[in-house]
């Protein structure tokens, strides 16, 4: 086991908490934004705008590629001028402006751009994770990365619902407009209530590859790995309304399995911060096996319902823990390059994955890419057998 740091151990203070608290809040309204228009978001492209399975992909993946891109550039130079605080509430700002293009767009490839500026948003992530793993104890940090996926997903929850009630109200173009506004405001709580100190003015070096050792390397690979296999939420969805289930009950699938991850994130987080990251890990891989295992061979509605839960808690599982272990095993003072690192070799995947899926999907059938899914989370979980953890301290 890797030796623990001289990382404080003890408690947060007031002011962390409320930095938390506020990192908190944030995530809430901009997801509550995010998620007004995810559910209807494959619809909106294969039906409105007349996109077919493979465009869809594309548009999923190349969304995907650019968070990675744009979080290893926001990483490297966060560590690199040691500012935090720029990049998260710009990426909140960058996010709100980019629905309101999915609001004038008239054809699918009208939604590139927007697509571009929604993902280049995640410039937020990798420093906003590092400056909570900072402000963090080795007790808490899995417990703070779990508060914040969980109000993620409850913000989720909430967009989801007014995504529903407003729908045939308002219409996918108002809907999406209306979606652009919690986040601006994200980017203003962010603005009046994180406070960053004060660092020299000099330029720090960032993340080198020789800074990356191999348990470090090991860890990256394997999640690539899996990357590859876990192609975008889409899919599901086109499954289910392919499935027999009715076009307005289809976001309410995404409702169950929104309620899910928030209702578990919280707990596996503080599981985490119990017993490890790595046997967390492995319970995230053993439900989307059980994910891919219910489309290949369930059968009814009910298996579908199902499906989408286990889906929920696989997210739960794997989120907030997988970043909250890069953190950990990664040298301290490079944590936002390397999260952003870890997040760019993630996001690349995704693009020959939700691609890729959708190619065989067309070109095979369903059953095709969970089968390819299943047979790489077997390899990454025998690759995370062989990843140190540092041992968490008392």
């Amino acid at each position: 086991m890797i030796e623990p740091t001289n990382e404080t151990i003890g408690r947060e203070t007031p002011e962390q908490k409320r930095s938390i608290r506020t990192f908190a809040a944030a995530s809430f309204l901009n997801d509550m934004g995010s998620d007004i228009i995810y559910p209807i978001w494959p619809q909106f492209v294969t039906t409105v705008l007349k996109a077919n399975m493979t465009a869809l992909g594309f548009l999923d993946g190349l969304g995907e590629a650019l968070v990675s891109l744009s979080q290893a550039a926001s990483g490297y130079f966060s560590d690199r001028i040691k500012k935090r605080k720029i990049f998260i509430w710009t990426g909140y700002l960058c996010g709100s402006i980019s629905r309101l293009g999915y609001a004038v767009s008239s054809v699918w490839t009208h939604l590139l751009p927007f697509k571009v500026l929604d993902r280049i948003g995640k410039i937020r992530n990798a420093p906003r994770d590092a400056l909570v793993a900072d402000i963090s104890t080795d007790r808490s940090r899995g417990r703070n990365f779990g508060l914040l996926r969980t109000m993620d997903n409850a913000g989720a929850f909430a967009g989801i619902l007014i995504s529903i009630a407003f729908l045939n109200i308002l219409g996918y173009r108002l809907l999406f407009a209306l979606a652009a506004i919690p986040s601006l405001v994200g980017a203003v709580l962010i603005l009046l209530n994180i406070k960053e100190q004060r660092s020299e003015k000099k330029i720090y070096k960032g993340l080198v590859f020789k800074d990356i050792d191999r348990n470090l390397r090991l860890y990256i690979v394997l999640n690539a790995v899996y990357a590859l296999g876990a192609f975008s939420y889409s899919f599901l969805m086109i499954y289910a309304a392919r499935s027999g289930f009715q076009k307005g009950f289809v976001p309410v699938l995404y409702l169950i399995y929104t309620a899910a991850a928030g209702l578990f994130s919280l707990p596996f987080g503080k599981l985490s911060d119990k017993i490890g990251r790595k046997p967390v890990l492995f319970l995230a891989y053993l439900f989307w096996a059980g994910v891919s295992a219910g489309v290949l061979f369930g059968r009814g509605l009910s298996v579908i319902v199902l499906i989408f839960v286990l889906y929920g808690i696989h997210k739960a599982a794997l989120e907030p823990v997988q970043r909250t272990l890069v953190t950990e095993i990664c040298p301290p003072q490079f944590r936002a390059s390397a999260l952003g690192a870890f997040q760019m070799i993630i996001g690349l995947c995704a693009l020959p994955a939700s691609a890729l899926a959708g190619f065989l999907w067309e070109q095979f059938g369903a059953a095709v890419p969970f089968t390819l899914s299943l047979g790489l989370t077997a390899v990454a979980a025998i690759l995370l057998t062989f990843v140190r953890e540092r041992r968490i301290s008392s």
